[in-house]
């Protein structure tokens, strides 16, 4: 039986990239995604390849009521040997999804969920999608929203921050599970296509410069989604890489963001996770 992979937001972009590169590697993959529709397409495409069959679960990784649901139907069927977090968003406007802000949500508190609700039934390795945005990020986590006005681009950099700190902190405590991030530098994707095109996403200061840092996004993002999967696919399936590696957007080791590998910090990331993101953890021994 092959191994089992999870790819969330895996129905197009980064995401399907992704697994169509773990399917090529010989896993039996499923994305997760919230669209039923783009679920069949990724499927489609990804049998269409020589591989194990893949299969799609719908679910809003916005939501943790449907995140709580989820990890139950992926433990239904035994042993998963990889997890990508892959779920990514960038809101223009101040957000909130239940009261909590939605960059935090979707980019930290989903996946954090996700991964400590299966830990009991992972058997490999998980990896966690981060971004270089986290260099513009608030190092304060006091809270889940920071101080001082919104904007986008630099709080999503914060909430990928906070899960890079979480990652960093669950590979030196998890023995069983290897667990890595990876920063896929930027593609052409339905989220930057998106929210990379108006100011308003940028501090006041930036914003004087909008010009010259729209060209630097356009530049950023304008490669296939194909090249900025290819540090999740190492990370997922080369068993060399230690558990707590970083692998940067040109497919090789660096050395973690200072901020993340601060303790300080990581504790106050998990006690935020804890209070925003209660577990109801999967059984151990949960099998088809």
């Amino acid at each position: 039986m092959a191994p089992r992979a999870v790819v969330t937001a895996g129905t197009g972009g980064i995401g399907l990239e992704t697994a169509l590169g773990l399917a090529a590697a010989g896993y039996a993959v499923t994305v997760v995604g919230r669209n039923p529709e783009r679920g069949a397409r990724a499927v489609e495409r990804i049998n269409a390849g020589a591989g194990e069959p893949a299969r799609y679960l719908q679910a809003d990784l916005a939501s943790l009521d449907e995140v709580r649901a989820l990890a139950p139907r992926i433990a239904a069927e035994g042993e998963l040997a990889v997890l990508v977090n892959n779920v990514g968003a960038m809101f223009p406007d101040h957000t909130r999804i239940n009261g909590v802000e939605a960059t935090f949500v979707v980019n930290h508190l989903s996946p954090y969920l996700l991964t400590e609700s299966l830990l009991p039934v992972l058997t490999g390795r998980v990896v966690n999608v981060t971004s270089g945005s986290i260099t513009t990020a608030r190092k304060n986590f006091d809270d889940v929203e920071p101080p001082g006005g919104y904007y986008g681009f630099h709080w999503y950099g914060r909430a990928k921050l906070a899960n890079l700190a979480y990652t960093l902190d669950l590979a030196h405590k998890q023995t069983n599970v290897s667990v890595l991030a990876a920063d896929p530098g930027g593609a052409a994707t339905d989220m930057t296509d998106g929210t990379l095109r108006t100011p308003k996403i940028v501090s006041p200061g930036l914003r004087l410069l909008w010009p010259l840092v729209r060209r630097t996004f356009e530049r950023a993002t304008s490669g296939p989604a194909s090249a900025a999967a290819r540090p999740s696919i190492l990370a997922a399936t080369d068993h060399t890489l230690a558990s707590g590696t970083v692998i940067g957007r040109h497919v090789t080791p660096v050395r973690p963001n200072r901020t993340a590998a601060d303790p300080r910090v990581q504790q106050a990331v998990r006690r935020l996770s804890e209070r925003h993101a209660p577990l109801v953890r999967v059984p151990d021994g949960v099998s088809n």
